[in-house]
């Protein structure tokens, strides 16, 4: 692999034990891989970014792995302030980081960016993974650009526009019937050939890429923190991945502390919720999965652990709100500060109003709320919600 001199390989997250970049699953530790990096070689300060494109998550490529990405300038998305949600809430400054503006309209265009650019540095054939939706339409984006074949195996309730466009991207695709847990299995059991795993976690490459969110927040802020960062959580990869960012800055002397980040999930399904209400690290996988939010109905997260860690060493927490909260509050906000904000955006938001409405956070604090998805994706389910109030 042709990797940046910055680059010093994978560790496994529990032993930082060292692994080759071209590793993938497991290490032999049981948990999951990380890149790191040589911080004494990145130096950021003063002109260190002034020469750096400003289009792309590759403006930070020192803390990435790969001196050729695939890329279609995913990242440098816009953090947009609502001064009339941020007086709804009660909080000083509300703004939303709008990951729908990704490529393919989702903030795993950054993760994906880099593991299927692992994939074709290994010379991979076939990658493969399993998705809720947004994963696999992103990968059949990336592998089709390096052209790679690529398998999503995707559970039959994926939205249609997800499936769409795995196949207009030139993906190959196997709905399953049920669930995301059955669309893990129906990817083991029915695909034959070798692949290489884009799978979250199992690639560690994914979780590496959305990091680069939390470098733009700190960016845009000249270098200075939000108190409160309110993040979807589903695998859990994208807690982890913006909280590692905002450690890497920490690592760089650029910012003094962390924020506090908040993962929301679905009350119908929220397996990291629960263990952090119950004081454990371990997740245990949650029996009865129910909620309309599709990207957020993952009953045992691979990043379950990750996203547990994440939320104490910051201070923050796990919330659980309901489905009716989620929609309305990605409405509201679309309404109020022009942001199309997806079923799992509106998760954070409605955690937003929780934290809020709990004293939490308050008029002196600046709150930044992730939309994880454009909300086009989720455009029906949030049509449906607004006729069932009778509009």
């Amino acid at each position: 692999m042709e990797t940046r001199d910055t680059f010093l390989g994978l560790a496994c997250a529990e032993t930082g034990d060292r692994y080759d970049a071209d590793a993938t699953g497991e290490s032999d530790a049981g948990a999951h891989l990380t890149p790191v990096y040589d911080f004494d070689a990145v130096d950021w300060t003063g002109d260190g970014l002034a020469d750096r494109p400003t289009d792309t998550m590759w403006r930070y490529a020192d803390l990435l792995p790969f001196v050729d990405p695939l890329t279609a300038n995913e990242g440098a998305t816009p953090t947009v302030e609502s001064s009339e949600l941020a007086d709804e809430l009660g909080v000083g400054t509300l703004s939303i980081k709008d990951e729908g503006r990704n490529p393919t309209g989702t903030v795993l265009d950054r993760g994906l960016s880099p593991a299927v650019t692992a994939a074709r540095e290994a010379g991979a054939e076939l990658v493969a993974l399993a998705a809720a939706g947004n994963a696999g339409q992103s990968a059949a984006s990336y592998a089709s650009m390096a052209e790679i074949r690529s398998y999503s195996f995707v559970p039959s309730r994926a939205p249609f526009s997800n499936k769409a466009m795995v196949n207009v991207h030139g993906g190959e695709m196997r709905v399953v019937g049920g669930r995301y847990p059955d669309a893990e299995s129906g990817l083991h059991e029915q695909l034959k050939s070798e692949w290489h795993t884009l799978q979250e976690f199992d690639n560690p490459y994914r979780h590496d890429g959305i990091k680069t969110l939390a470098f733009e927040v700190a960016e845009s802020l000249d270098w200075t923190l939000p108190d409160a960062v309110v993040v979807p959580a589903s695998t859990g990869e994208v807690v982890a991945g913006v909280t590692e960012g905002f450690r890497q800055l920490r690592e760089l002397g650029l910012v003094a502390d962390l924020p506090a980040v908040y993962a929301a999930q679905a009350s119908g399904c929220a397996p990291i919720y629960a263990a952090h209400e119950r004081g454990e690290r371990d997740v245990e996988a949650w029996e009865q999965p129910d909620t309309i939010v599709g990207e957020l109905e993952i009953p045992d997260p691979k990043g379950g652990v990750a996203a547990v860690d994440a939320v104490e060493e910051t201070g923050g927490d796990v919330l659980a709100v309901d489905d009716e909260d989620i929609l309305e509050s990605a409405v509201v906000a679309a309404q109020t500060a022009g942001v199309e904000v997806g079923t799992a955006g509106g998760a954070a938001m409605a955690a937003a109003w929780e934290l809020a409405e709990d004293g939490v956070v308050d008029a002196d604090d600046h709150v930044v709320v992730v939309n994880t998805e454009s909300g086009t994706k989720t455009a029906d389910v949030l049509r449906s919600h607004l006729m069932g109030k009778g509009i």
